[in-house]
């Protein structure tokens, strides 16, 4: 039985969005309907990480507007470019949505504040000094006279906007800094938002595509009439390293990409393996010379004369991004142009890739930006989905909605690099490294992006302050050292840190709520790290049991200090999320290579962590000011060591080379 029935409020959301598109711009940046309602236009990408709410309390916060009648639009790309780049960056990562653009957001509402204050104060004939504006009213304080935004807000679009304006001080703020739910909540819960992946339009076909098995491989011969007489089945397009097929519906074009036989050319690369790879960069660490990308005296001189030391080698796999949503996009190519339906974390590239697919200025392609369904960087800077996309959209009249199956998502992803390192140290008689010397090797991730990238400079996104999957590296090994001394991994730690204040005060706050120097219930153990990623301290503590040779992720304590903070609930849910994506990682995430393809083809294969096995999380959200840090990525890095100085601390032995699952003390 199926049960529909409507509920009058959304009736009125309705009117009340359409009533904020006709309301007059204040700046760019916003609009304010009759009602009050404030249109704040978000520039960055919204997949998952409450950027919509974030970004939007910047603005509400100086322009002193009432919070309950706040809304967002999504900024177009092709509307920042007819405005001469009027928003900026409407690119999304590297988890700085916030932090790059927090202070001209915050002047965007100090500046409409002043342009709605102006306006008021003209129509009243006084002076501006003489009103304030709280709660999307301007009130003038001598007489009490009060007028509400939305009754000044035309007039003041039409004033010329303050060269300067004053912002708050973070300890004065009201909105900003304190926990706010999330303005989509309720659509979501009640599945309004349209993702990319959802999009229907009048007389629209649908596309499943078929990449080489093969990585660098080629369609050599297509046999169409393998798929002759296939009901729906509109066109065979062929692409350099895949083949698509239109149909009308995604279904039927999946069972047809299925069912159609081609001959691939493998280009000579069927023989690639996870064996060879690992030959080729195990050979990296071998090598006498190598790039330098940071050196403090002379490590080299100590550890050659040093009679006994600490070397330990250390290997990550290929990760796949698997999101939620698989790569999509619609595209509908015109004469006049090109428009796209994108989950795009940066459209402008988007827009970018499009115009060159179609052989169209950029002005000829409209970009309307969708809600994503996860990115974490897959979407950006490579959008090899969206040319795609076009070249098939090219080849018929109507629009054409592309989907990669989840198979193809995941064995022609853009993957986390396959990495090693050895690390060496000689201890002191205190016990404290006098000398530490860290390798790497592994594909550039440059060099992937920029195939003329000169192989004798040093990638900095691959050695990136040993943060991201290279805390795994140096936080283990600590560990190792702190063994070796024969004293407690977090005060050994601590002696470390004694002049970096900020990691310690989150090393501190981790181990304070953990209760570490407590002993733990019996049966559980304890491990520790931290890490700096994006600008970000975080530390954090993992509580382990292993029963029957059964590893059990009980839970995990995170302290994170990102400077300045907005929405300390989206912080703390982007922890959890963060952890829950980074323990997936440690425990079952690899990409393996065979005759030149991915083995892992879908979640049966490329395990994802289960509710049942997700550990207690809990956050200490401590903001020390005075600097803008990220927060969806930095909670990942200290996650996976954490968690393996604490099966150290169950087992006695060492994880050296994820994930997890390849280890004989699990039962998976």
């Amino acid at each position: 039985m199926a049960l529909g029935f409507a509920v009058p409020l959304e009736s009125q959301r309705s009117a009340s969005s359409a009533q904020a598109a006709e309301a007059p711009e204040v700046t760019c940046w916003l609009t304010i309907a009759r009602d009050d309602t404030v249109t704040i236009r978000v520039a960055h990408t919204e997949m998952g990480q409450g950027a919509l709410t974030g970004l939007a309390m910047l603005v509400a916060e100086e322009l002193e507007c009432d919070w309950s009648k706040v809304r967002t639009q999504l900024v177009s790309p092709t509307e920042n470019e007819r405005r001469q780049n009027a928003w900026g960056d409407t690119s999304t990562g590297a988890s700085r949505s916030i932090a790059s653009s927090q202070l001209y957001l915050r002047q965007a509402g100090a500046t409409a504040r002043d342009m709605l204050i102006a306006a008021a104060a003209a129509r009243w004939k006084v002076p501006a000094a003489q009103c304030r504006a709280r709660d999307s009213v301007i009130t003038h304080d001598p007489s009490g006279r009060s007028l509400s935004f939305g009754a000044v807000a035309e007039e003041a679009g039409k004033l010329e906007p303050p060269k300067e304006m004053q912002l708050k001080p973070p300890e004065q703020w009201q909105l900003a800094g304190t926990p706010r739910k999330r303005l989509d909540v309720r659509e979501k819960v009640t599945g309004a938002p349209i993702y990319a992946i959802d999009m229907r339009l009048p007389d629209m076909l649908y596309a499943a595509i078929v990449h080489a098995p093969v990585f660098k491989g080629t369609p050599k011969s297509i046999d169409e009439g393998s798929i002759a007489g296939m009901k729906g089945v509109r066109k065979i397009v062929r692409m350099d390293d895949a083949v698509a097929v239109i149909a009308d519906s995604w279904w039927r074009a999946k069972r047809a990409a299925d069912a159609l036989k081609v001959t691939w050319d493998d280009r000579g690369n069927g023989g690639l393996s996870s064996a060879a790879i690992s030959e080729l960069v195990r050979g990296g660490l071998d090598t006498p010379t190598a790039q330098v990308g940071h050196k403090r005296g002379d490590p080299a001189a100590v550890l050659s004369g040093a009679a006994t030391h600490l070397t330990a080698d250390y290997e990550v796999p290929f990760l796949a991004h698997a999101t939620m949503e698989p790569q999509n996009c619609t595209a509908h190519v015109k004469p006049d142009g090109v428009e796209l339906w994108v989950p795009s974390q940066d459209p402008a590239t988007a827009m970018a890739t499009a115009a060159l697919a179609a052989g169209v200025p950029h002005d000829k392609v409209t970009v309307h930006r969708m809600m994503l369904g996860g990115g974490f960087g897959r979407r950006a800077p490579i959008q090899e989905y969206v040319r795609q996309s076009v070249l098939i959209a090219k080849e018929v009249e109507q629009p054409v909605k592309m989907v990669w199956s989840r198979e193809e998502d995941i064995q022609h992803d853009l993957y986390r690099p396959f990495s090693m390192a050895r690390l060496a140290a000689v201890l002191d008689g205190d016990g404290m490294p006098s000398a530490l010397t860290i390798r790497l090797a592994g594909p550039s991730f440059v060099a992937s992006l920029v195939p003329a990238f000169i192989p004798n400079v040093v990638d900095w996104t691959y050695i990136s302050g040993l943060g991201d999957e290279n805390a795994f590296y140096k936080e283990t090994f600590i560990d190792e050292l702190a063994h070796q001394a024969g004293i407690d991994p977090y005060l050994y730690r601590r002696r470390l840190l004694a002049k970096s204040p900020r990691d310690l005060a989150v090393l501190d706050a981790a181990a304070q709520k953990a209760d570490w120097t407590s002993p733990p219930p019996a049966g559980v153990f304890r491990g520790i790290a931290l890490s700096r990623a994006c600008g970000t301290y975080c530390a954090q503590v993992a509580e382990v049991s292993v029963e029957r040779g059964r590893l059990r992720v009980r839970r995990i304590v995170s302290a994170i200090d990102p400077g300045h903070v907005v929405n300390p609930l989206s912080v703390e849910m982007q922890v959890q999320g963060g952890i829950v994506y980074a323990l997936t990682a440690a425990l079952y995430g690899e990409i393996t290579i065979a005759d030149g393809g991915v083995e892992q083809s879908n979640f049966d294969t490329y395990e994802m962590l289960r509710l049942a096995d997700a550990p207690h999380v809990e956050t200490v959200v401590m903001p020390s000011g005075g600097f803008w840090g990220g927060v969806g990525e930095p909670p990942v890095p200290p996650l996976a060591p954490a968690l393996c100085n604490a099966i150290f601390a169950a087992t006695g032995k060492r994880v050296r080379k994820l994930p997890l699952k390849n280890h004989d003390f699990l039962s998976i």
